[in-house]
């Protein structure tokens, strides 16, 4: 989320696909951090999760391959210990992953509308729809955190931006599309599960953000529904 400012531009008068969801979209790792001996309230969940043995007890390779999945996804303390946040994380990609290629089964996003963003917070997931027709996604996005939550509702974008930065946050936000005050589609360079979300925006992908550069115009509905776990 942002301001509505444009390098070199006037500032104007408002306030400021399917990329597989295995694919890894990793942030910055962290600096290395001990391993804890400790077993999580959630082990053996994160344990079949990651693919090891399921026993419900902490072993110095288990640490580290919980260790790595927090540092990939930002998750922090990285200390290798399976709690709730881990889980949490992990338990939304299974969610996500049952979705399939049929993200508006339950019909919530409008088929009436022809070209429309679709944006599930409650899966974080988000597609492009043409009528019933799905055109891109299901994707996997980055929605607010709590207290600068995702607005819900049927908006249009009414601006595009795709070199916009914020002066709020002094931050590059590439291939803005602006839906709703200074909440906005664009691209980061983070995990898309990376806790604890946005300060309003839909994060996406750079490959993401640039499909829906491609197949979204000035005037096109998106539609937001749902609430993101944790707000």
């Amino acid at each position: 989320m942002g301001d509505i400012r444009r390098r070199g531009v006037v500032a104007l008068g408002v306030t400021g696909l399917v990329a597989p969801l295995t694919l890894a979209f990793g942030a910055a790792p962290a600096q290395a951090a001990s391993c804890t001996t400790q077993a999580g309230p959630y082990q053996k969940q994160v344990e079949k999760f990651l693919g090891r043995p399921v026993d419900g007890r902490q072993s110095a390779a288990d640490c580290k391959a919980i260790q790595a999945f927090q540092n990939k996804h930002g998750i922090t303390p990285n200390i290798g210990y399976a709690g709730p946040v881990t889980w949490g994380v992990m338990d939304l990609m299974n969610k996500q992953k049952a979705v399939g290629n049929n993200p508006n089964k339950a019909g919530k996003c409008p088929v009436n509308k022809g070209r429309i963003a679709c944006v599930n917070l409650t899966l974080q997931l988000s597609w492009i729809q043409d009528g019933s027709r799905l055109v891109y996604g299901p994707v996997p996005v980055r929605t607010g955190r709590d207290g600068y939550e995702t607005r819900t509702g049927l908006k249009k974008i009414y601006w595009r931006d795709i070199d916009h930065v914020s002066n709020i946050y002094d931050v590059p936000m590439p291939y803005s599309q602006f839906f709703d005050g200074g909440q906005a589609f664009h691209s980061v360079g983070l995990s898309m599960w990376n806790p604890p979300g946005s300060h309003g925006c839909v994060n996406m992908t750079t490959t993401t953000a640039k499909k829906y550069w491609s197949l979204l115009k000035k005037g096109d509905d998106v539609y937001v529904y749902g609430r993101k776990p944790g707000t």
